[in-house]
Order: C-alpha cells, then structure tokens, then sequence
C-alpha cells in the first residue's frame, strides 16, 4: 500500500483472535488511528478499512510468518461516539485486538487539524511561514495525549511491550513513564525531526514538554541518520543531556537514540503485477494511453510535497525539449488529505491551475500532456500505474522518508524504469542510484526527466537492481523486527548496568563490614562527589554537611580519610586543611598526610607548560566560557560553561593536538568532566592510593570517585576494596551511585553507624 493511499485492507473480521496467537510478551501499538475505522449507519456500528504507510507497516510486521506474538493495538477509531454506546464498541473491538480511545469532534479539530497539521506538521518540515502556535490547541494537545496514556495504562500488563507511533502522541511516552516506570516503551517518528534553529522557533515550555516527552521512552527511532543527530542536539541545546553514541542517561535510566529506515513490503509489490486484478488494470492503462512514454506523479496533496515544483519543472521539460511532445504524457495522482486545513485548500487550487495553464499551453487535439486526477486509487490501480510508468518522479521538499520511491522501485520486475528522487527525502539515503534532485530546482528536474527518458536500458536495470537488493534486504517486516530486537537489547544493556548500583541490601553489608573494621582507608574525590559542579571551580567550597561529615569521620582514630582529586594544593588546604585527614592534589602530584606537610609524591618537573600553555589559551580563546587554570605541576582547560556543543568539538580538537605534541616528554593528558588536565610524569590517583595502602594494614578500604581520572584509583585497590563510581557509566569500580548527593547519604550512615 502506497502511504497515505487508501487499498482494499484487511477487514477488521479477518483478524484471528488474541487466543490463537502463542504468548510471548505481548506488543501494544499505540498510534493516532486504529488499522480501522468505524463508522455508524442506522444505528449500527459497523467497522472498514484504515490507510497509511504506518498501518500497512505494522501489519505486515504483526501477520509476517515468523513473527508470532500477542498483540494490541491502542487508538482512535475514527469517529466521535456516543458515551453510552462505548462500552459496547470496546466490547466489540476487544476481540479485533484493538482498544479504542475516545476523543470528541470539537477535540480532534483542536488536535488533529490544530497542534498537529498546523503545528507540528509544517514546521517538522520546514515550513515555519505555514506553522500556527495556538496556546489552545496546546492544551488540547496535552489533553489527548493523556486520554491515550489513560487508555494504554488500562490495558498495559507487566510484561508487555508499549510502542507509541508518530507526532501526535510525543508527549505518552513519559506519561506512561510515570505511571509505570518499569515499562519498556519504544517510539518511533515517521516524518523528519527539524534542525535545533528551527526546533526552537515553537515556544520553549512546548518543546521541552515534548523532548522530555519522546526520552520517556527507552528506544528512540528516526528514518535517518539527520533525523537523529538534530533531535540529539535538541536534547542537548533544550534539556541539557549529553548523549554518548546515541545514548542519553536521565536519572536513574538510559535511553537509547537510533536511525530505522523504514522499508516497504518488497515481496508483495514486486510480485503484484503477476495477479489478474493488476494485470487488468495494465491493461486499461495501456489501451488509454498506447506508445505513450509515462512519468508518473502519485502524492498525498499536501504543500510538503513539492507538486507544484515539479510542475514547473516539467513545463521547462517541455519547453525545451519539443521532441519529445505527444511522446510522453506526466500521470499526476493527487490523493485528497486534509482538506479542513486552509493550506491544503490553496494547494490544491494551485496544483489545478498550473495543470490547466501547462494543458492549454502545450496540449494538441489528440495529446493533453497532463493526465491530472484528484482522489483516491486502490492497490492494484496504484501497482497497474507503478508497473507501466518508465519514470517515476518523487520530488518531496521535504518528507520524513517517502514510501513510494521504494514501493516504486519494488514493482520493477524487469528493473526497467528510472526512479527521480529529491534529495529532501528521508528514502534519498538509501536510494543512490536514483536520479536525485534539488526539489526547489526546475532546472534540475526538466533535466532529470529528460536524462531518465533517454537512460539506456542496461544502465536502468543496473540502478535498480543494487536499490531492490537493498530494499528486498531492509523491507518492512525487518526495519520492525530491528526496531523491537534493539528496544529489547536498550533494556537489557540498562539492567546489566542497574545490577551496578548500590543497592539498600549492600550498603547494609557495607556498614557492616565498616563496623567490624579495626582499620579503614576512605579515599573521596572532591568534585562530582563530595559535591555538584560548577561552571566556576572557586564556587563550590565545601557545604556545612560535607564538613561535618568529614569531621565525624575524621574524629574515629580507626579511619584514615584522604580527599584525592585534581584541586590544587592551596584551594585543598585552604577549604579542608584544618581537618585531620590526608590530602591528595594535582591527581597524585602533591600528598599531604594528615600529620605533616605537603610533599611531592616523586620528583617532578613543569618546564613543558611554557610550551604548552599558549596552546591551552589559544583554544580558550577560540570557545567562549573556557578558561585555563595553571597549578604547580599541571595545566587545566576548564569548559563546562562553554556552548555545549562547540566545546565537544574544541575538546576533542585539543585532545588531538595534545596526545600528537606530548608523545615524547613525560607528561599525561587527563580528561576529566568537562576538563582536559595536562600533568607532569607518570603520577595518577592509582599510584597515590597505594602509597596510602603501604601506611598500614587496612582491613576495609572504601574509595569513590566520579571520572575516568578515579578508574586508576579503583584498579590500584585491593579485591576486597568497596569502589563505587557516582553516574551511570560503565566503570571498573563495583558499584554505581546516581549522584553525589548518595555519596554524602552513604558517609553519613557510616558515621551514625559508628556513633551508635
């Protein structure tokens, strides 16, 4: 089925029960449509079929032979109904596998033809002059999504599967979120995710509401690569997370961001035009249209398109090349869409007048150039057309992916025909080999159609048979498959990872084992544990909490306590000198042990900062925010107050340029949060830890750190040793602590441990 065409569909009394199908976790669809519509005549409800590239997706996903499982599909039935007769309709559905969602007509105007094709739909596309922003219809918007979060939480069972489609629903993910926190949820966008300058044109408290919206969810899916990386830097630029391939870590969960070209059913369009309901309809197209050379143009109307582009492109066609004039005939399709949209209207007038101006220009007595029809085809007049056009041309300004490229290329059994694609189309990544186009281009297009009527046959056949290799591979029922293995494979890599953390029942066995110590070593890091960063490193001296801590634990003669961390020697002792505690700076360069005074840990040198300092300043100058801090035996390129995408490219820059300048003198390049330190020699928070352990026998050892910098420090200590890393990051240390806030948490059990 063509997106958005509507076809003779399954009928809903097709379906065979839920308890035929074998269980295993059951999948809930959620989308804006149900695989159906239903409609009330005499008084009967009575049940149709339902259109879109979505529907015809999934379905043949869910009825694919080896994919067998439990299934329920979650959404609005295409009709507003009466409340009392609801609960007869939900009766009625239950066995079609379907639960409505009941939404009123004045609401669906709001949503439907409001937020979402007023709203959303231009302005994910690019088209921001047609975009409205009506606070009403957000509130609609909002209201809709949690009827359908209502809806899902009525049905959802503990091991199900929730995957929630398209634009009309980015706020459910974390409205089931909330309610069901353990869920496993996927969602999937099916048009493009526009660039942050344009993300950022809606009102921010709408755009935040909808990216914290879409990351309820654990998987994210996009059509292309593009798609993913401007809804990463929306993330970024909007929420303030930090992905790291494609993963985001929120609170006390992950969640994964991917690319899944969606495909077609490759099979079924390829071998349609062999059917006698197909080969009929060729038939009457052949007789129609005879010798006639045919481009075809099938859309949805829609301004996204790009129809009227390509009528001018073709009008240049055919004023520049006569020859080819009764040789050839453009088959434009034009399927009627929201037509209660004022733009959608205008479109369509637009479209009309250009065929009429191009007709009456061009067209003789016996050749009308533009074979022009508004409405919808069914599935074997849209294959009948598929498979008789030699070109077909798709020249969207903008489309999430474009399902009828690939259907298009699909239905080539001779892979003859050339397929002109605009470069604007998410199906462009995939489809090389077609003629691609800038769909604002007339020029390109007029040239284009007549380079695909002259293409040698063998060059034809060549193009189409690496794009069909590649689509008969990736079709519809694998992009699902791939989607729903790696929604799977996201919340088992987040369990491994949540079997890391520190849990109630180890911390029980911690304190324990605290209390039993005749000798402890407690070895902290400052920042990101004892406490959060800052953009400015003089502005986060230590609370009254992590003082009175430290001097709790301090004042048992059982502990040694040593603070490790990168400060310099004078801000260490200036904030927690007076304490009885060993004092660790520079990662390891300075030691002071709590008797004594400050000492170098070995002999160290700083005659390379001369060089390396102007280094340092130039890229500080080249990212604003970032500044360089000189200590006695390291150099520090501070950029946590930095654009926070800018600064990953200058931090990586610096990187580069640091490990190629210092490959032949003794110094390390550290790179901690959101700091790149240049040190002198060898010495690291490992080597520190094991000059502490040589101090004495310790029969408990507790070290926690935040940054690659403290992974040293854990891999130096003992296998007995309790390390804990503060974030959700793979770490050699045991244990995971979310925050440092659990950090003092844990220090302050430990202390009240000992006083009772």
């Amino acid at each position: 089925m063509t997106v958005d065409m509507i076809e003779e569909a399954p009928l809903i009394e097709q379906v065979p029960p839920i308890e035929q199908v074998p269980h295993t976790r059951r999948m809930i669809i959620v989308s804006n449509r149900l695989p159906f519509t239903v409609a009330e005549k005499d008084g009967k409800m009575t049940f149709g079929p339902s259109a879109g590239g979505l529907i015809t997706g999934i379905s043949a996903y869910l009825s694919s032979k080896d994919e067998d499982r439990e299934w329920l599909w979650v959404g609005w039935p295409g009709i507003s109904v009466d409340p009392e007769k609801r609960e007869a309709l939900k009766r009625d559905m239950a066995g079609q596998r379907s639960y409505p969602v009941f939404i009123s007509e004045d609401e669906m105007d709001k949503f439907y033809y409001g937020f979402c094709n007023s709203t959303i739909w231009p302005l994910f596309h690019y088209f921001s002059m047609h975009t409205h922003y009506e606070q009403d219809e957000w509130e609609i918007y909002k209201e809709v999504n949690e009827r359908f979060a209502e809806a899902v939480l009525d049905v959802l069972e503990p091991d199900d599967i929730v995957w929630v489609h398209d634009y009309h629903l980015m706020l459910l993910p974390q409205l089931i979120r909330e309610k069901r926190p353990d869920a496993t949820i996927g969602f999937f966008l099916h048009i493009p995710f526009p660039g942050y300058e344009l993300f950022r044109l809606m009102p921010r408290k709408w755009g935040q509401a909808i990216l914290r919206g879409i990351v309820g969810a654990d998987l994210v899916g996009f059509h292309t690569h593009d798609y993913t990386q401007y809804f990463l830097r929306s993330v970024l630029r909007i929420l303030g997370y930090e992905h790291n391939m494609g993963r985001l870590a929120i609170g006390d969960r992950f969640v994964k961001v991917d690319t899944f070209p969606m495909g077609v059913d490759f099979d079924r369009f390829h071998d349609a035009a062999e059917t006698p309901e197909v080969q009929a309809e060729i038939d009457k197209l052949r007789n129609v249209l005879h010798e006639t050379r045919i481009i075809l143009s099938i859309d949805r109307l829609d301004y996204t398109k790009g129809i009227s582009s390509r009528l001018r492109g073709f009008e240049l066609f055919l004023k520049r090349n006569p020859q080819w004039h009764q040789k050839a005939v453009l088959a434009l399709v034009v399927v009627p869409s929201r037509v209660g949209v004022g733009e959608y209207r205008e479109t369509r007038d637009h479209i009309e007048e250009a065929v009429g101006h191009i007709n009456g220009q061009y067209g003789t007595i016996d050749w009308v150039p533009i074979r022009y029809q508004y409405t919808s085809l069914p599935f074997e007049q849209v294959v009948a057309l598929y498979h008789t056009s030699q070109v077909a041309l798709v020249t969207p300004l903008r489309d999430g992916m474009n399902l009828i490229a690939k259907e298009y290329v699909a239905s080539r059994a001779g892979n003859e025909g050339v397929l002109i694609l605009s470069e604007m189309a998410g199906a462009a990544k995939e489809l090389g080999e077609a003629l691609q186009i800038n769909p604002n281009s007339r020029e390109e297009i007029a040239e284009a159609i007549k380079q695909a009527l002259e293409m040698p046959l063998d060059e034809q056949k060549r193009r189409n048979a690496a794009m069909q290799k590649r689509l008969r591979r990736y079709n519809v029922v694998a992009w699902a498959k791939d989607f729903v293995r790696e929604m799977h494979q996201t919340c088992i890599d987040h369990d491994e990872l949540m079997s890391k953390v520190h849990t109630d029942l180890q911390e029980d066995e911690l304190v324990s084992s605290y209390v039993a110590a005749t000798r402890r070593l407690i070895m902290l890091d400052y920042d990101g544990t004892l406490v959060a960063f800052s953009s400015d490193p003089q502005a986060v001296k230590p609370s009254e909490r992590v003082l009175t801590l430290l001097t709790k634990l301090c004042a048992d003669p059982r502990n040694d306590v040593v603070v490790i961390s990168g400060r310099d020697r004078h801000t260490l002792e200036t904030w927690l000198g007076h304490l009885p505690m060993g004092l660790v700076a520079e990662h390891g360069a300075w030691v002071r042990y709590w008797e004594g005074e400050w000492e170098m840990s070995q002999p160290l040198g700083g005659s390379w900062k001369a060089s390396l300092r102007p280094v340092l300043e130039l890229f500080a100058d080249r990212l604003p925010g970032a500044f360089v801090e000189e200590k006695e035996y390291s150099l520090v390129w501070h950029y946590r107050a930095s654009d926070p995408e800018l600064r990953e490219q200058r931090a990586q820059e610096l990187l580069d340029y640091l490990v190629n300048f210092t490959a032949n003198i003794d110094v390390q390049v550290l790179q901690g949060n959101k700091v790149i330190e240049v040190k002198t020699g060898s010495v690291n928070k490992g080597t520190t830890g094991r000059l502490w352990l040589q101090r004495n026998r310790f029969d408990f050892v507790l070290a926690i750190g935040d940054d690659w910098t403290d992974e040293y420090l854990f891999a130096a200590l003992p296998a007995n040793a309790y390390t804990m890393r503060v974030g959700l990051v793979d770490s050699k240390a045991k244990a995971n602590l979310y925050a440092h806030s659990d950090v003092l948490d844990l220090l302050e059990r430990l202390a009240e441990a000992e006083e009772s």
